[in-house]
């Protein structure tokens, strides 16, 4: 494997029950060669503290300080910005990596010479506690991603030497999909890994755990980032909700 640098983005607002295990997930990689960019977001309690305790121990760590709360998407764009790495990766802070996920994926992307890729990934309670598995198997264009957004945040990885620096679009909700899809107007396809490399906490009152919340925000990066008219975006929402009932009812009756 070629030695490269992996900057890992994260943003923190109110963090201090999980920051701890996340950074610990990035330390405990396999793969050394990273930068893990924290971006509090203006925390009202004792994260920023926690991350530079860390960080006096091991100088890969950076605390960026947003000062004020802006939302999660300005805060990783300020990460992004900040890195120097030529692989950018997502972790939120109250997520895990197992330890292999960066040297798998990125020994993955180079030996196939990708741009953009994903991996599966287990849902865990707050606890840690194991759900299930959201399992990846196909390549995804822009028009597939618009009909099921597969990709977790916390398994993507993009190379700014294919790319650039790509930012999320500054909204509150669905904003990592906001992303996934300029990366993808730029290269052909985002490759998955089927193996399962993160843990994704579900934690009871989050965005991503209110079906209708998230419906809202969906639409909202069809009409208002993606700018597509009513009957296109009609019709992606149509697989979007097709495929929600079908991850959330049918394949869980199915085993």
């Amino acid at each position: 494997m070629v030695n490269v640098m992996i900057s890992i983005v994260m943003p923190a607002y109110d963090a201090s029950q999980f920051i701890r295990q996340a950074i610990h997930s990035v330390q405990e990689q396999t793969l050394e060669g990273w930068e893990l960019l924290v971006c509090d977001d203006g925390s009202s309690d004792d994260t920023p503290d926690i991350v530079e305790l860390i960080a006096k121990d091991d100088p890969r760590i950076v605390l960026l300080r947003a000062g004020t709360n802006r939302g999660p998407a300005a805060a990783r764009n300020t990460a992004i910005t900040a890195a120097r790495g030529r692989y950018i990766a997502f972790l939120d802070s109250d997520d895990l990596w197992k330890p292999e996920k960066l040297e798998r994926q990125i020994a993955f992307m180079q030996k196939h010479d990708l741009a953009f890729t994903f991996s599966s990934y287990d849902r865990v309670d707050e606890t840690g506690s194991y759900i299930d598995t959201h399992r990846v198997e196909r390549p995804v264009t822009y028009r597939d991603l618009l009909k099921s957004c597969v990709i977790g945040c916390l398994t993507a990885v993009y190379d700014m030497e294919k790319v650039g620096k790509v930012y999320m679009p500054e909204r509150v909700g669905a904003e990592d999909f906001g992303l996934w899809l300029r990366i993808l107007k730029k290269v052909d396809r985002a490759v998955p890994i089927p193996e399962s490399l993160a843990q994704y906490r579900v934690r009871t009152g989050s965005v991503s755990a209110n079906k209708l919340t998230a419906a809202k925000y969906t639409w909202s990066i069809y009409r208002d980032v993606e700018k597509l008219g009513l009957l296109r975006s009609s019709y992606y929402f149509a697989h979007y909700a097709a495929n929600g009932v079908l991850n959330t009812y049918v394949k869980p009756r199915l085993g």
